[in-house]
């Protein structure tokens, strides 16, 4: 029988991620960690040290099982991007994001139930097309910005400001599934299936 899986995330993303190609978590245990990059720290390192600390606080919790925990970082240049809480931070990052190319980073994390941890990073290359003042003000409008990292969701309607993706399309939601997928199998972990409607 195979070990239960905990994904260590409250994203109800991740969660509809996983749903999507048919793997349904026995437990959801958000990490609950201290997110603040380090002085210096890249966008890279960052993700990677997220994925891996929240992994290993959830794994100390639930020991016996698979924990699968995931960060994603927006990144202008060298500049993390914070999650948007307020309008005033989400208008900053469309405001900058505007017109340019930026890199998402994905990290993700395995603990198997041997305690072994195998660990992948993901980047994705986004082009946003310049925005208008109104597009702006109506995406702010929307508040479909709060809570997520860069102020934007591409699943939602900033997909409409998206001119261009290389990479993983998943990732740039919260969660790259192709990789995520082949962890999963590579550590013996054979999906319970979610149902479908």
């Amino acid at each position: 029988m195979t070990a239960p899986l905990v994904l260590a995330s409250a994203s109800p993303r991740r969660l509809d991620l996983l749903r999507q190609i048919g793997i349904e978590p026995d437990a959801i245990a958000p990490a609950d960690i201290d997110e603040t990059p380090l002085p210096g720290e890249l966008p890279a390192p960052h993700v990677v040290r997220l994925a891996e600390a929240k992994a290993r606080a959830v794994a100390a919790r639930h020991p016996g099982a698979f924990i699968l925990a995931a960060d994603t970082v927006v990144a202008c240049g060298r500049r993390i991007l914070p999650k948007a809480e307020d309008e005033a931070t989400a208008r900053g990052c469309l405001e900058l994001l505007s017109g340019r190319r930026h890199r998402v980073y994905g990290g993700v994390a395995l603990i198997a139930p041997d305690g072994r941890i195998a660990i992948r990073r993901i980047e994705s290359r986004v082009a946003m097309k310049r925005l208008a003042a109104d597009e702006i003000a109506a995406y702010l409008k929307s508040g479909e910005w709060r809570g997520k990292a860069g102020g934007y969701a591409i699943q939602g309607r900033a997909a409409a400001f998206v001119s261009w993706l290389s990479g993983s399309y998943s990732n740039v939601v919260g969660l790259p599934l192709f990789e995520v997928a082949q962890l999963l199998a590579s550590r013996g972990f054979y999906p319970h299936c979610a149902a479908t409607s």
